[in-house]
Parts: C-alpha cells; structure tokens; sequence
C-alpha cells in the first residue's frame, strides 16, 4: 500500500480533527508534524511524543514546546488497506497524545492505544 504525502498528511490531520476529550483540549498544547521515519537509531516507530508530561510539572525555561511526530512510512508499511491505515493513525495520535497527559504504556494499553 502507499499514500502520497499530502494524502497521509490529511488523513492525520483528520485523526487529530476527531480526538475525543479529554484528548482533545491537550491538542492546544502541542504539535502535531508528519515525518517520513522516525530516529534512525531507534526501532520502527509509528510515532514519538518530545516534551515534558503534564504530570510532570510545568515546562522547564527554555524547552522547547512539546510536539508528537507521526512517521509516515512505517504505519504504510505495516498496513494493508486505508481503512487499516486510518485506524491506526488514530490510535498513533491518541497514543501519543496520551503520553504528553500522562499515560504509560500499560495504561495506553487498557485503553485500546496501544
């Protein structure tokens, strides 16, 4: 399967259109960028949260503002269809997003977002 790059670019900028809250009002605070792969020394990732948790505290001085990269190459590798596809840029952006509130792993998991 393969999508053009202004076509995978809608698509997640419909999966964060239809962010459910509490997820939604947190997309006030960050940013959400498409990037073709993720760091090339970590394993396949369909996205990356970059930022302090709200659970954490406040911004350290200085930080950048947090951000969520959503790769697109692997999450078109890995899916077979578009409607495949687009359940899975959802559950990448809730995932991530849900990193940025404060959610581990096991919890995102519970939550189906893993």
């Amino acid at each position: 399967m393969d999508l053009s790059p202004e076509d995978f670019d809608a698509l997640v900028a419909r999966a964060v259109d239809r962010v459910p809250e509490p997820f939604a009002s947190a997309l006030d605070e960050v940013a959400v960028v498409v990037e073709e792969h993720g760091p090339p020394d970590m394993a396949p990732l369909y996205g990356l949260y970059h930022g302090v948790p709200r659970t954490w505290g406040r911004q350290p001085s200085g930080a950048p503002p947090p951000w969520i990269a959503i790769f697109r190459r692997p999450l078109i590798d890995v899916c077979h269809s578009e409607e495949q596809l687009v359940e899975q840029v959802r559950i990448t952006v809730l995932h991530e997003l849900g990193h940025h509130l404060g959610l581990d792993e096991d919890r995102l998991d519970e939550l189906g977002y893993a």
